[in-house]
């Protein structure tokens, strides 16, 4: 199997620099980083890829059960590190993929040295003493109304999950992104990451970690950063002058300030 071309690797910035490996979230595709991409490179070595499923990764490399799952999310990260023999990464983790950059941590403490979580969340839905944002009911509904008719669920919450409505180009570039994504592929990712509960695999982080939050985010809120910091031993949690759920779109310059800020102070 050809990693580069299965997950549309690509790679830019500083030959010497410290190693970023960028991970995308649900719906999205490695374009989405591109506004933070060139300030990230004049001092980085940045690594992007799309799962597959995502983006231009070759969905012939699709698998049902493998997506199913974090894990396999997770494993075609893990391939794009041995595949480039990427050592001392900064693994930066968009939205559902914080909680990939926690188990690939987990998996390859040799390859990861530092975690960057941008609006994480381990868990969507609320539970006993936690607050995921979601109840049950409303996970149950996004996911049905997203089976139903992913391409008008599409339309109607990504706006939403961009926030900024003063900006409404950003929504339409989110839903542009959601609706490029293979409606029956989305459907498995979309159950995987709503449904998933990484709140134990937050525990066995033991690198280095930044958690970035926005002020205002309905998909991830201000708790669920706290959570995270509280769980992560030694973490830091800063909140970025940005709303919304996509802070490297939004907010661009505070975003890749707070990740070349934390990389430059570990050096």
């Amino acid at each position: 199997m050809d990693i580069r071309r299965r997950n549309n690797v690509s790679v830019t910035g500083c030959a010497d620099g410290p190693v970023l490996l960028l991970a995308h979230g649900f719906g999205c595709d490695q374009n989405m980083w591109r506004l933070v991409v060139p300030v990230l490179a004049e001092s980085c070595r940045v690594v992007l890829f799309d799962y597959v499923g995502s983006g231009r990764a070759d969905p012939s490399a699709w698998d049902e059960r493998r997506y199913s799952s974090l894990e396999g999310y997770a494993q075609d990260a893990l391939e794009v590190c041995e595949e480039l023999d990427l050592r001392e990464v900064t693994f930066v983790g968009h939205s559902v993929s914080a909680m990939v950059g926690a188990l690939v941590a987990a998996k390859v403490p040799d390859r990861l040295s530092r975690l960057v979580m941008v609006a994480p969340s381990p868990r969507y839905i609320d539970d006993d003493g936690y607050r995921g944002g979601f109840s049950a009911e409303d996970i149950d509904e996004l996911l049905e109304s997203l089976e139903s008719n992913y391409l008008g669920w599409s339309a109607a919450m990504a706006p939403v999950i961009m926030g900024n409505a003063d900006r409404p180009e950003l929504g339409e570039e989110l839903t542009a992104s959601f609706c490029a994504t293979d409606p029956d592929m989305a459907r498995v990712f979309a159950r995987t990451t709503f449904l998933s509960d990484s709140r134990k695999d937050l525990e066995t982080v033991a690198v280095p970690t930044l958690v970035l939050e926005c002020r205002q985010d309905v998909i991830a809120p201000r708790e669920v950063g706290a959570y995270v910091r509280d769980v992560i031993p030694g973490s830091r949690l800063i909140t970025l002058e940005a709303t919304g759920h996509c802070p490297q779109l939004s907010a661009p310059q505070v975003t890749a300030g707070a990740i070349t800020d934390f990389v430059g102070t570990l050096r």
